[in-house]
């Protein structure tokens, strides 16, 4: 380990906002506000569990109103701490500017592991930590909307909306109040795995820039690239299903808490996933080599690396050993300030958290405007939509018959063409143009300014304009 002293999460979110700042003409008063957090509450609630009272400490974070509601997931860690909380509220608000979501950044935390309780015992903590944030306009469609983290998902989610919504029985928009429910609870589809697909469209995006694919040292495209994935949850089992599935990549290793699995010729990650599941680990999976100490693997050679779990898991004390010549954090704050550092000289190409896993708010935005009007995307033209390409099918045949031109349209594109847009397609093609014109903006700065090395300053650079412009319409 290096002498120097690694910065924690939170200073390495300062470190990297000062080095953006620092290249930017922002009057010393708006640098200041749009840096501090405007707000952390903290609760210390009780739950009679087991026949006593368990007592729970819980965060929620507000770190710019610039733009109401502030959003920002619900965590359900035993590491939740109010400098973790605040950091990644900040990281919300970037990130909700920089893929233009019309959102403040917030971020929630309840210190506790989830796996210690069974369903029933968590729904009643769940509810509660709801409780507490609502009857103080912490959670509300208008002001304040969480979504799932690390240890939440759907479930949680549903609970809190339904706590909301029994606490303000006359809000007709109150299912607005989360976002990341369940279908049958107001959600939206592909929503769960949102922040995977995100993390495929920004790599697919970068793949179609030869210039900054050659920044890499790479060539072509994603198909044959060997990917190693830290983290098989949510985010990187859909990453590496979508990315080996849909893009030809090859998943060659995947780092859990247990250790890691290896194999040159790659892994099926349906398989690994659900022995996960099955076991609560990697271990004893055949087919790969298992490697007890998993972090190793981040150090192994591949193209593309995924760091998809923690923060701080690229760190002063392994940054030099890092091979892989491209990174794209799927997790928020993977690598601290002092490797972001090193990995740069080193000529490593980073796609930065901000942007490559903001699919879960793309999407969360998506959920919240379907709440909030009350109507699923696609009803209303769909069939339209049907109608109006049956007609042009309709009128080719025709006209061929007249002609006596031999040819008819294969029945594989009369059904992709006829076939309208429904729910799922209309969110994936709105988060797919969101990862495009958020890249394109990020390599804009990255490309025509010379002071401007990386994509994470460029990132930076292009949200806290956003942000800045934001409080100058204010009148700040």
């Amino acid at each position: 380990m290096s002498a120097i002293k690694e910065p924690s999460f939170r200073e390495s979110v300062d470190l990297m906002f000062n080095r953006a700042v620092a290249l930017m003409d922002l009057p010393p008063g708006l640098e200041e506000k749009i840096r501090v957090c405007n707000a952390t509450y903290t609760v210390r609630f009780g739950v009679r569990l087991r026949g006593q009272i368990q007592t729970f400490t819980g965060y929620r974070s507000v770190h710019s109103e610039h733009m109401e509601p502030v959003k920002g997931g619900i965590r359900f860690a035993m590491g939740v701490n109010q400098d973790e909380v605040e950091a990644l509220a900040a990281l919300m608000t970037y990130k909700c500017a920089l893929v233009e979501a019309p959102f403040g950044g917030s971020k929630g935390g309840l210190r506790i592991d989830p796996r210690e309780y069974d369903e029933h015992e968590l729904e009643l903590i769940t509810r509660r930590f709801a409780y507490e944030l609502a009857k103080r306009d912490l959670i509300h469609p208008s002001q304040n909307v969480p979504a799932p983290d690390m240890g939440t998902g759907e479930r949680e989610m549903a609970w809190i909306a339904d706590q909301y919504a029994r606490m303000n029985t006359t809000d007709i928009n109150a299912r607005a109040c989360v976002t990341g429910k369940p279908l049958n609870a107001g959600g939206i589809s592909g929503r769960v795995e949102a922040t995977g697909r995100g993390v495929q469209y920004a790599l697919q995006e970068f793949f179609r820039h030869p210039e900054d694919v050659a920044k890499t040292g790479l060539t072509g495209t994603l198909d044959g690239k060997r990917v190693i994935v830290q983290g098989l949850g949510n985010v990187g089992y859909h990453a590496a299903k979508f990315l080996s599935d849909e893009d030809g990549a090859s998943i060659v290793g995947i780092i859990e808490r247990d250790g890691a699995l290896f194999n040159p010729a790659g892994l099926d990650v349906d398989a690994v996933y659900q022995w996960l599941v099955k076991h609560g680990g990697v271990t004893g999976y055949p087919d790969a080599t298992h490697l007890p100490e998993g972090a190793v693997l981040l150090e192994e050679e591949c193209d593309i690396l995924i760091p998809a779990a923690l923060e701080g898991v690229i760190n002063l004390g392994n940054a030099k050993r890092i091979q892989a010549p491209l990174i794209i954090e799927a997790a928020n704050g993977p690598i601290t300030a002092g490797a972001d550092d090193i990995l740069r000289q080193k000529g490593t190409v980073i796609i930065p958290d901000m942007y490559a896993n903001a699919g879960g708010v793309t999407v969360s935005y998506f959920e919240w405007v379907k709440n909030l009007s009350h109507i699923r995307f696609g009803r209303m033209q769909r069939r339209q939509e049907e109608a109006r390409h049956q007609l042009v099918v309709d009128e080719l045949e025709k006209l061929s018959k007249a002609a006596a031109i031999p040819y008819t349209l294969s029945p594989e594109f009369k059904l992709k063409y006829l076939r309208g847009a429904g729910e799922l397609e209309l969110v994936r093609s709105g988060l797919d143009d969101t990862m495009r014109i958020a890249y394109q903006s990020m390599r804009e700065v990255w490309h025509t300014r010379a002071d401007v090395e990386d994509l994470r300053t460029a990132a930076y650079l292009v949200s806290i304009n956003k942000v800045a412009a934001s409080y100058r319409a204010k009148g700040l």
